[in-house]
C-alpha cells in the first residue's frame, strides 16, 4: 500500500436545505406525504453522498408556521441524519423563515466547513399564502451571495397555494412545480432532492465553487425540472384532489 493510499482526503460540503410549511393547512395527507417522502429519500441522498469522492451532503431543515424552527443547530451529515416527523398547525410566517435562512447562509454559520463549500441546493414547500409580512425577508436573502448561486426548487402544494411567491423565491418558474395529490407530492420530492444533490454535489475543480461554475448547475437543475414536468403532466391533476 502506498502513502497516497492511506491519506484520507478531505471533502467539500454540500447543504441541501429543506423548508417545509406546517402550517394548519398542511395537516393531514399533505404533511403526511412530506414526512414520507422525505424519509424515503434520506438513504438515496446518504449514498450520493457516500459514492462522491469531492463532496459531502448535510441536511438542513427549517419548519415555518407560527414562526420558524431548525430541526437541528447545524446541518447533519446525510449518514447519520434521522428525519422527525413534523406536525401541522398555526399560521404561515414565510417571511420569518426567509429571515432565518438568509441568516444561515454565511460563513459564520451554516455554510461555515473549514474545507471548503458548494452553493447549496435549497428546497421549499407551501401550501398557501404568507399570514406575516414576507416581501422585507424575501428582498434580503435575494441579497445573499449563497442564495444567489443556490440551485432552488419549490413545490406549490394543491391549488391554494402562492405559485407567484415561489417563482419569486426560486428565480425561475421551470423550477416551481404544483402538486395536487399524495402520490404527485412524494414523486416530486424524491426527483427534486435526489436530483439537486447529484448537480450540486458534483466538483468542478480545485476549490469552492465559482459563480459561473454555480450558476451553471442551477441551469441544468433548471433544464432537468423542465423535462421532469413534460414527462410527467399528471403530477398537477386533481383526480386525488387537493
Amino acid at each position: 500500500m502506498s502513502l497516497l493510499d492511506a491519506v484520507s482526503i478531505p471533502r467539500r460540503t454540500m447543504a441541501l436545505f429543506f423548508l417545509v410549511d406546517t402550517s394548519g393547512s398542511m395537516s393531514g395527507d399533505k404533511i403526511g406525504a412530506v414526512n414520507e417522502a422525505i424519509r424515503e429519500v434520506i438513504p438515496e441522498i446518504k449514498d450520493i453522498s457516500a459514492e462522491n469522492a469531492d463532496a459531502l451532503i448535510k441536511i438542513a431543515v427549517l419548519q415555518f408556521s407560527s414562526g420558524a424552527q431548525w430541526l437541528y443547530e447545524k446541518p447533519v451529515d446525510s449518514d447519520q441524519f434521522v428525519w422527525n416527523n413534523l406536525e401541522a398547525g398555526g399560521l404561515t410566517d414565510m417571511g420569518v423563515a426567509f429571515k432565518m435562512l438568509n441568516e444561515k447562509l454565511s460563513r459564520n454559520q451554516f455554510m461555515a466547513d473549514a474545507i471548503g463549500s458548494y452553493a447549496p441546493a435549497i428546497f421549499m414547500m407551501s401550501d398557501g399564502e404568507p399570514t406575516d409580512e414576507y416581501k422585507k425577508g424575501l428582498e434580503e436573502l435575494r441579497k445573499n451571495k449563497w442564495f444567489k448561486v443556490a440551485i432552488k426548487v419549490a413545490v406549490a402544494i394543491g391549488a391554494d397555494a402562492n405559485t407567484e411567491i415561489l417563482k419569486e423565491f426560486t428565480g425561475n418558474e421551470e423550477c416551481v412545480l404544483t402538486v395536487r395529490s399524495p402520490q404527485a407530492l412524494r414523486k416530486m420530492i424524491r426527483f427534486a432532492s435526489v436530483t439537486a444533490s447529484q448537480i450540486g454535489s458534483k466538483s468542478s475543480g480545485v476549490g469552492a465553487d465559482s459563480a459561473d461554475d454555480s450558476n451553471q448547475k442551477a441551469a441544468d437543475f433548471a433544464g432537468q425540472m423542465k423535462t421532469f414536468q413534460q414527462d410527467n403532466t399528471d403530477l398537477g391533476g386533481i383526480q386525488e384532489g387537493w
